[in-house]
C-alpha cells in the first residue's frame, strides 16, 4: 500500500531547506507564506481539481466546477484567516471543449472571486486527447488580515475544539456551491485569539488528525455536539457522514476555554459557531459516544494518495 497524502507531504517538508526567516509557513499548511520584505509577506496556495474526482461533469455543470475550483482556494486562505488577493488558473481541456465551455468556466471563476475581491489575474489554457478529464488548477496569494496567519501546528493542551456550520452530506449539493468562509474566518480572528486552524476538506476525522499532529497533541470530541447537516441526517449513519464525507469547507479552530466562551457569548454572525471538544496532551484521537463511552476516534476522511472517489 502506497504512503498517504500526510505521510508524502511530511516527507516532502523533511527535506525542505526553507529558512524560516523567508518563508515563515513552509510545507504542510493551508498556504505557504513568503517574506518579501521586512514587514511584508504573501501567502500562497494551489489547488488541483479532477473530473471524476472533485466534480462529475455528467452531473454539474462546467459553471459550477469553475465556482468550486476557485472556492476551494478561497477556502485555503479562509483556513488560514487571511485576505484574498489574486489567483491564476491553468486547464487542461477534455476533447470537445471549445470557446463557449470556457466562457462558462471563467463566469464560474469570477462569480466566486467576485464575492471576495478576489482577481482573476492570468493563467495557462492546454488541451488533451480522448478520454482525458478536465482538470483545473488554481494558485491563490493571500495577505495578512491584520493578525498572524493561523496555522494548524499551534493547538495547546486545554483548548476548545470549535466548527462552523453543520457538517456531513455536501456530495449531495454543498460542494459545488459552498460558501468559503473566509469573512467568518477574518471575523473570529479580530475577536479572539485563535491557536490553530484548517479548513475541513477531507472530513472533520482527517483534518483534526492534522491539527493533532501538526500541533503534537490528542484531542477528544463529543459525538453529541457534533452539528449534522440536513443533508446527512438522510444518509445511513449521520455521525459517519459529519466526521468523514469532507467537502463541508467549513472552520474547524481552538482556542482556550476563556476565549471560547467570549466568542460564543458575543458571536453574531449568520453561520453558528458550535464548540465540540478538547485538545488534551495524549497525541491521541478519541471520541465520547452518547453513552458515555470513549473510543478512539478513527481517521476515515478522503487521501488523495489512496484511490477512489470523493463523488
Amino acid at each position: 500500500m502506497s504512503e498517504g497524502e500526510d505521510e508524502i507531504t511530511g516527507w516532502f517538508a523533511r527535506q525542505s531547506k526553507l529558512t524560516a526567516a523567508d518563508f515563515p509557513i513552509g510545507i504542510g499548511d493551508d498556504m505557504a507564506q513568503i517574506q518579501l520584505g521586512k514587514d511584508t509577506s504573501v501567502l500562497v496556495t494551489i489547488d488541483m481539481l479532477l473530473d471524476g474526482v472533485h466534480f462529475d461533469l455528467e452531473k454539474a455543470t462546467v459553471r459550477q466546477v469553475g465556482y468550486k475550483a476557485m472556492a476551494v482556494s478561497l477556502s485555503d486562505c479562509a483556513a488560514m484567516a487571511t485576505v484574498p488577493i489574486a489567483a491564476v488558473v491553468s486547464v487542461a481541456l477534455p476533447k470537445g471543449f471549445g470557446e463557449k465551455e470556457l466562457k462558462q468556466l471563467h463566469t464560474g471563476i469570477t462569480d466566486a472571486g467576485d464575492k471576495y475581491d478576489c482577481a482573476l489575474v492570468g493563467g495557462d489554457i492546454t488541451s488533451w486527447g480522448d478520454s482525458k478529464p478536465l482538470a483545473i488548477s488554481v494558485a491563490m496569494l493571500s495577505r495578512a488580515a491584520g493578525n498572524e496567519p493561523v496555522k494548524r501546528s499551534g493547538a495547546k493542551v486545554g483548548d476548545n475544539i470549535c466548527v462552523t456550520g453543520s457538517l456531513g452530506g455536501a456530495v449531495r449539493r454543498k460542494h459545488l456551491e459552498f460558501e468559503p468562509r473566509v469573512k467568518e474566518a477574518i471575523k473570529i480572528a479580530r475577536m479572539v485569539t485563535l491557536n490553530s486552524m484548517i479548513d475541513i476538506s477531507d472530513g472533520l476525522s482527517s483534518d483534526l488528525n492534522r491539527i493533532c499532529r501538526a500541533s503534537r497533541v490528542g484531542a477528544v470530541i463529543n459525538s453529541e455536539k457534533i452539528p449534522i447537516s440536513d443533508e446527512a441526517q438522510k444518509s445511513e449513519n449521520p455521525p459517519s457522514s459529519a466526521l468523514n464525507d469532507g467537502e463541508d469547507f467549513e472552520l474547524l479552530f481552538t482556542l482556550s476555554q476563556a476565549e471560547c466562551e467570549e466568542l460564543l457569548q458575543k458571536w453574531d454572525g449568520a453561520i453558528p459557531i458550535t464548540q465540540i471538544g478538547e485538545i488534551n496532551d495524549t497525541k491521541k484521537m478519541r471520541i465520547k459516544m452518547p453513552d458515555g463511552v470513549i473510543k478512539d476516534l478513527e481517521v476515515k476522511g478522503y487521501d488523495h494518495l489512496k484511490g477512489g472517489c470523493e463523488l
